[in-house]
């Protein structure tokens, strides 16, 4: 799950990071009012959108006028941004052409920079340990950093045992080429940033750029959290501040009914339990000369309700021109399955073909079910079979 600048920033706080004032805004009248409360000669607008590069975006409507991330230095100038922002389309290199529309702006304080740094938490896959990972190079891409310049890149794997100790966040801050007063300040903010990474089940906090500003102290200029959502059942602090229209509708209705779901550009829906399962049929799929059209997830109980749901979801793609179901019945027994495919067929008025391998527990008394459903489902032996037969069975029907 992710949430928004404003909010990220507002989390951290809480645990004593160090972030500039600033308030969240939905109308130019409140940035103005905002502007005025948070006094001050200078301010920084902010649209606030689930991408990066706002800075460098540009909005749809009025493309050479000004990106998403704007100094304002009277309250008047932060009331024009506002009105050339909100309900604007942003487009950014990580929104895609489409853009996204702003419905809310930050008006924060202005501050002094020194210097602009790059910080950041995450988890390392192969060690399962957290990972501080830091740079010079602030307000760039970590990935082009990584990619030129990757002896600018430093890394300190946390030991969960002992958690973060003093000589972390001095290889840190000796990396980073702060002194002085600037390595306790840093010790400090990464500590705080280390905790809250803890207690909120973060997945990942992005500081870019972390700054350093002209009287040593250390800042969150901009804040980016991303949450286990395995573990949303025990945040409800974070779970409520979940911005659903940032989310894709169909993503937001799949995950209501426990699915994974991520629309793809392809002309075949397909339904399989498990991941790795579902990246083999996608990857089939497109060496039998066609293109997946989503990933879809079902997971290991794959009750009827829920199959009748994958379908509704899988349907709602007008670019859908035929289903794929691939499901192995080892938790689940092939018949149960079979059952919940027919329903859900019969419920959604199936109108595009349907394909079904099935594997496993009951695997014949499924297929015989199938058979004898009176519905147009075609039964593969394979999934070699499985994906030839709805690529084939889609051409015969366009």
């Amino acid at each position: 799950m992710n949430i928004h600048e404003y909010q990220a920033k507002g989390l951290l706080a809480k645990f004593g990071v160090s972030v500039p004032r600033g308030a969240v805004a939905y109308t130019p009248d409140e940035a103005s009012k905002a502007a005025k409360e948070l006094g001050g000669d200078i301010w920084v607008v902010k649209s606030q959108i689930h991408a990066g590069g706002r800075g460098a975006g540009h909005f749809a409507e009025n493309p050479d006028g000004g990106g998403g991330v704007r100094l304002a230095r009277s309250d008047d100038e932060v009331r024009a941004h506002a009105e050339a922002m909100l309900g604007q389309t942003l487009v950014t290199k990580q929104t895609g052409p489409d853009g996204k529309e702003v419905k809310r702006i930050y008006v924060e304080e202005g501050c002094d920079i020194a210097r602009e740094l790059y910080l950041s938490l995450l988890v390392d896959r192969e060690t399962s340990r957290i990972v501080i990972v830091a740079s010079t190079e602030g307000g760039m891409d970590i990935e082009t950093v990584a990619e030129e310049t990757p002896e600018k890149i430093a890394q300190v794997a946390i030991d969960p045992v002992t958690g973060i100790m003093p000589f972390h966040t001095r290889e840190i801050a000796f990396g980073l080429g702060l002194e002085g007063s600037q390595i306790k300040s840093a010790a400090k903010f990464l500590t705080a940033m280390y905790k809250a990474f803890l207690e909120l089940d973060a997945s990942m906090v992005e500081i870019n750029p972390l700054v350093v500003t002209g009287s040593g102290d250390v800042i969150a200029l901009d804040a980016k959290m991303n949450f286990d959502d395995n573990a949303l059942y025990r945040q409800a602090d974070v779970e409520v501040l979940r911005d659903e229209d940032e989310e894709d509708p169909m993503e937001l209705e799949a995950s209501k009914h426990e699915l994974n779901y991520i629309k793809l550009d392809g002309s075949i829906g397909c339904m399989v339990n498990g991941a790795g399962l579902a990246m083999a049929t996608m990857d089939i799929v497109k060496l039998h000369g066609s293109a997946p059209a989503n990933f879809l997830d079902v997971g290991g109980g794959a009750t009827k309700e829920r199959v009748t749901s994958a379908f509704k979801i899988i349907l709602s793609d007008p670019n859908v021109e035929g289903i794929l179901v691939n499901i192995f019945g080892g938790i689940m027994r092939c018949d149960v399955i079979a059952e919940g495919i027919v329903a859900a067929a019969r419920e959604v008025s199936l109108h595009v073909p349907l394909v079904v391998r099935l594997e496993g527990t009951n695997v014949d008394l499924g297929k015989k079910i199938l058979a004898e459903s009176g519905l147009p489902i075609v039964s593969a032996d394979d999934l070699g079979d499985a994906a030839e037969k709805i690529v084939t069975a889609v051409k015969e029907a366009a």
